[in-house]
C-alpha cells in the first residue's frame, strides 16, 4: 500500500519512521516544507520516496500532520489530486474545525476523511524528536463521518494497532473536542500560567517530581497551540472557568483559616483521582 505522510515533525515524522520499523510492507511517500527535514527522513530511511503532486493521485492512505488550518487548506486544494476511494486522516489537536469542512470535500471528491488525534507526545518538536516508539501503547482517537461502515473502522483499528497503539477510540469531533479541553489544553495553559511566578527562576535545590511534572508542557510551541486553543475556544473556556472556580475555593478556605473545608477540598481531590485512575486501569 502507497502511504502519503505530509507533514514530518514530531507526529509525522513519528507516523513515518514507525511505518517502516513495523510495517515496511508499505512505501512511505513523505512531504515536509522543510528541505533539511525532507534530506534528513531521506538519509535516515524515514521515508521511501518525496511525495509530488503526481504522486499524491497513487496514495491508498493519506495522513495529514500539520497544524489544524494547514491541514484544512491542503486537503482541499488537492482533493482533486487525491486517489478515489482513497482514505485520508490528519492527527490535529481540535477535530471539529478540521472535519466539518474536510467531510464535505472528502465527499464531494469521493475519498473518505476520517479525524484523527494520537494521544501521544512530548514537549520538544521537529523531525530530530521523531522517533518509531512514540506511539506504543498511546490511545488513538478517530471521529468518523456518520455512516461509515463497520470494516472500515475495523480496517483502520487494524492500521492504528500496527503502529503501536494500545487502543483506538471511536467519537464525535465535538466530544474530542470538549474532553481534549479538559485533558490537554487546560493542562497546558495551567503549566505555562503556573511557571511565569517569579519562583520558577530560583527553584534550583528546592524542587523535585512535582515542580517537573507541572512545568514539563509548558515548553511549547505558542504558535500552534494559539491556533488550537482558538479553534476550540468554547469548551477550554468551560474548563478554565471551572478552574478558577476550584481555585478560589481553596485560596477562600486558606485565607479563612478553614481547616475543615480544606480537608474537605484536599479528600475530595484525593479520591477523584483514584477513581480516575481505576477507570484509567479498565480495559
Amino acid at each position: 500500500m502507497n502511504i502519503a505522510v505530509i507533514g514530518l515533525g514530531l507526529i509525522g515524522g513519528s507516523i513515518a519512521k514507525t511505518l517502516k520499523k513495523y510495517a515496511p510492507q508499505h512505501t512511505v511517500l513523505g512531504y515536509d516544507t522543510n528541505e533539511q527535514t525532507m534530506y534528513k527522513a531521506r538519509l535516515l530511511d524515514a521515508i521511501d520516496a518525496d511525495l509530488t503532486d503526481e504522486r499524491l493521485s497513487i496514495c491508498d492512505i493519506v495522513i495529514v500532520a500539520t497544524w489544524p488550518q494547514a491541514a484544512v487548506d491542503y486537503v482541499t486544494n488537492h482533493a482533486t489530486q487525491i486517489k478515489k476511494g482513497a482514505i485520508v486522516m490528519d492527527v490535529c489537536g481540535v477535530k471539529k474545525a478540521v472535519c466539518e469542512p474536510l467531510w464535505q470535500v472528502a465527499q464531494e471528491n469521493g475519498f473518505l476523511f476520517v479525524g484523527g488525534h494520537p494521544m501521544a507526545g512530548m514537549e520538544y518538536s521537529g523531525f530530530d524528536h521523531a522517533s518509531a516508539g512514540l506511539f506504543q501503547n498511546a490511545s488513538m482517537i478517530l471521529t468518523p463521518p456518520r455512516g461509515t461502515g463497520i470494516q472500515t473502522l475495523e480496517y483502520l483499528k487494524h492500521f492504528w494497532r500496527e503502529l503501536g497503539f494500545a487502543r483506538v477510540v471511536i467519537t464525535t469531533p465535538e466530544n474530542h473536542d470538549k474532553v481534549i479541553a479538559y485533558t490537554s489544553q487546560l493542562a497546558h495553559v495551567t503549566s505555562s500560567a503556573y511557571i511565569r511566578s517569579p519562583f520558577a527562576m530560583e527553584h534550583h535545590g528546592f524542587s523535585a517530581g512535582s515542580f517537573r511534572d507541572m512545568t514539563r508542557v509548558a515548553r511549547l510551541d505558542e504558535n500552534m497551540w494559539t491556533e488550537l486553543f482558538q479553534f476550540n475556544r468554547e469548551p477550554l473556556l468551560a474548563e478554565l472557568s471551572q478552574l478558577i472556580d476550584h481555585l478560589c475555593q481553596y485560596r477562600d478556605a486558606l485565607a479563612s483559616g478553614d481547616n475543615e473545608a480544606m480537608r474537605a477540598l484536599l479528600k475530595e481531590g484525593r479520591e477523584r483521582k483514584e477513581i480516575a485512575d481505576r477507570k484509567g486501569d479498565e480495559p
